[in-house]
């Protein structure tokens, strides 16, 4: 089941007066933007054209696939919390626009979250545009995208096909498994088999760790400190004695790969190299602490916090740039280890972002995770796509 994520937003100069609205369908998987849309409304209320643009937006969700999830956030209040039922819709205008919101998707397919308004510039930035047009007289649209084109409902035969015979070639369309939910919350069928299940292991502890320096791909690759490397020996005793682990993959990193080498000797395995596991490359901000980043790159900090579409430097991968990657590196692994328990000695954006898949949570979930050094996580992929988030940031081996 694919899910997107909807922004939207609209807004009238006057109150009433001249009004627009905004709305961007998001792939929830990689953040990448399938569809935009937004219109010149003339004189209406600001509630009115914020309403409008959640329609725009649902509609255009349900015209990729009518089966989709769909995960809507906006900046008005008003808005979500009527749309959830906490709030009561009192105005008459109001009324109709969020009955037929609701009967765009079922209701157990959608929810709300309400964002700040600096963290949905894209819908008003739509909406703004179609309000200066309106005001010129001119009639405006955001450009038709490829992304736009609507997804065919396959027959029951074409929904037992493999995925690559069911989903269109953009990267968009392969990460979508990333993001399912669980068909059925809770106990995964007893007929899958044993799923493929990935340990993640964050490294151990380097000298710059404890002074939570942005530490990527493309600065000095550090070693392990004395502390990571007890770290590791306590991993990998708290794993022999679970005696789980089947194989052993790594980051190309010097910690990583020292921490999994310290492991692999205490098991027994070799330690196979998987590139899709490297770091994101924070290019100006290796070394540096986020305060000095702060300081130093505050523009870049506040675009890279506030869209997955956004790099660190042009040289980096942007967090919808990391989610395919990573997408791709699971599809392997977990084919290649179907049944089997496999350690990915790897770092904090990558686990972060296997977990947030496996979830199907917004980019935004990204820093709203912590991860320790040397704390393990797990996820089990079953053999119909459905992943089972098993243990997050456990570091009870390290006491």
């Amino acid at each position: 089941m694919r899910e997107f994520v909807v922004e939207a937003d609209g807004g009238s100069r006057g109150n009433p007066g001249p009004a627009g609205y905004g709305a961007v369908v998001r792939d929830a998987a990689t953040g990448e933007t399938l569809a935009e849309a937004a219109e010149y409304l003339g004189v209406v209320t600001n509630n009115v054209a914020e309403y409008r643009g959640l329609l725009a937006g649902l509609r255009a969700a349900r015209d990729l696939d009518p089966r989709a999830t769909v995960h809507v956030r906006m900046d008005s209040k008003l808005v979500v919390e009527q749309m959830t039922g906490r709030w009561r819709i009192k105005h008459p205008d109001l009324r109709p626009l969020a009955a037929e919101a609701a009967r765009v998707f079922p209701a157990d397919r959608v929810t709300y979250e309400w964002i700040p308004r600096e963290r949905n510039k894209h819908a008003d930035r739509l909406a703004n545009e179609a309000m200066d047009a309106g005001t010129r007289g001119e009639t405006w649209s955001p450009p038709a995208s490829p992304a736009t084109t609507p997804q065919v409902d396959p027959s029951p035969a074409d929904t037992a096909a493999p995925k690559e015979t069911r989903t269109a070639g953009t990267s968009a369309d392969r990460d979508v498994q990333a993001a399912r939910t669980v068909a059925s919350p809770g106990w995964a069928p007893a007929d899958l088999g044993a799923p493929a299940t990935l340990v993640l292991m964050r490294h151990g502890e380097t000298p710059l760790t404890p002074q939570k320096r942005f530490s990527g791909s493309g600065g000095s690759d550090p070693s392990l400190s004395a502390i990571g490397r007890e770290q590791a020996e306590k991993t990998a005793a708290a794993l022999a004695r679970r005696g789980t682990i089947q194989a052993i993959v790594a980051s190309p990193m010097a910690r990583t790969r020292e921490t999994a080498g310290i492991i692999a000797a205490r098991l027994g395995l070799d330690v196979a190299v998987e590139e899709g596991l490297r770091e994101v490359d924070f290019g100006a901000w290796e070394g540096l602490t986020f305060a000095e980043v702060q300081e130093r790159y505050p523009d870049d900090l506040n675009a890279w916090l506030a869209s997955p579409d956004a790099r660190p430097t042009s040289s980096s991968e942007s967090f919808a740039g990391v989610a395919a990657r990573i997408a791709a590196t699971r599809d392997t692994l977990v084919a290649a280890h179907a049944g089997r328990t496999v350690l990915l000695v790897t770092h904090v954006t990558p686990i972060k972002t296997f977990v947030r898949l496996a979830l199907g949570a917004p980019p935004e979930s990204l820093f709203r995770m912590e991860l320790s050094a040397a704390s393990l996580s797990a996820i089990a992929y079953y053999a119909d796509g459905n992943p089972s988030v098993r243990l997050f940031n456990d570091t009870s081996h390290l006491r």
